[in-house]
């Protein structure tokens, strides 16, 4: 990734994810209530995540209990796995979000420390996963650094940072249906002074059907400190298409913390719909490619057996050309409500 040199003096940022890992973190699926017989397409799609990013980062994973653990060994053993790389955790959790209740890591200086938001189990809708919200309270003892437990319901999901400075977010998650009665400037103060940011881009709403009510990461990503890949949808007819086309306005009109304007790049839909299931009938599925995950020398990409597959991986293969593309199938991950960035957690280097 190229230097961009920032007028930003504030030493406290979150790091972008493209910038040094020391671990990413993991927790092992085992939610039959959502994935039901999909359970063990999952697992592989775990297991191929694991096998490509420890070669160049350790993998924190969580598990449920000892046996949980042997049998995952057992799993990544067969694949040749080198099982040094990979630290486990036992502890109680319910589902795979990692992303959304798990630490969001914040450097300032040489010092790296982590924000505890409060998982309210996207606006209070999924009471079932209320246990997540203390995860990473019950953990805090085995990282090694400090917290900050705040007092605003939020999730990993719902912001973008580009490193320097600059946050991507949504009011249609954050103003609509988290931490009812704060205005929209009292968000803003709040997510500046907890992350150091000094400046928010507010795009309007997220997919049609998103259960995280327009969480960034299936939206808008950064893919460099000026550069943001941007999901479009071409079909008029289509649900996402007048909210799509909104977003990508709002981004060619904003500016970086510097006042620079951004390069926008457009990246396909594709065009899902779930099959008739316990949780789902028939709906339009809320996924996109804009849901990747970026490691130290690799960046994994959801695939859907669509027919923008290949465009979008072509796409991102473009912004990160020192990087191996790998493409995952996440046909199964999505009847959980999300992919490969959800699942995922990046512990920068210090």
């Amino acid at each position: 990734m190229p230097d961009h040199q920032s007028t930003n003096k504030n030493s406290l940022r979150i790091p972008a994810e493209w910038e040094e890992h020391c671990a990413t973190w993991l927790a092992w699926p085992n939610d039959d209530d959502y994935f039901g017989n999909r359970i063990k397409n999952v697992e592989k799609i775990y297991l191929k995540i694991i096998q490509f990013l420890h070669r160049d980062e350790l993998i924190k994973l969580i598990v449920l209990n000892g046996k949980e653990e042997e049998r995952v060994k057992i799993l990544l053993g067969d694949l040749k796995v080198d099982l040094s790389k990979i630290i486990f955790y036992q502890i109680e959790y319910v589902d795979v979000w990692i992303r959304d209740y798990g630490p969001t890591f914040i450097k300032d200086n040489n010092k790296i420390s982590w924000i505890k938001w409060q998982y309210d189990y996207y606006g209070g809708k999924f009471p079932e996963l209320s246990k997540d919200n203390n995860v990473f309270l019950n953990l805090k003892e085995k990282i090694d650094f400090k917290m900050h437990e705040v007092e605003v319901a939020m999730e990993g999901g719902a912001i973008e940072a580009n490193g320097l400075g600059t946050l991507l977010t949504t009011e249609e998650c954050l103003l609509e249906n988290r931490n009812h009665g704060k205005s929209k400037k009292e968000n803003d103060s709040l997510l500046l002074k907890l992350t150091g940011a000094i400046n928010i881009i507010w795009l309007n709403k997220g997919l049609v059907n998103d259960h995280t009510n327009g969480h960034i990461d299936e939206i808008a990503r950064f893919v460099g400190p000026a550069k943001i890949l941007c999901v479009y949808e071409n079909n008029t007819a289509d649900e996402n298409y007048e909210r799509l086309s909104e977003n990508y306005k709002i981004l060619e009109n904003s500016l970086d913390q510097d006042g620079n304007k951004f390069e926008i790049i457009k990246l396909p839909m594709p065009h899902i719909h779930y099959q008739k299931s316990k949780k789902h009938n028939n709906e339009k599925a809320p996924v996109s490619y804009a849901n990747f995950y970026i490691g130290n020398k690799t960046v994994l990409v959801p695939s859907f057996n669509d027919e923008n597959d290949q465009r979008a991986i072509s796409v991102i293969k473009s912004c990160f050309p020192d990087r191996e593309i790998v493409s995952i199938d996440c046909r199964d991950l999505i009847y959980g409500g999300g992919a490969l960035h959800c699942i995922t957690q990046q512990e920068p280097k210090l």
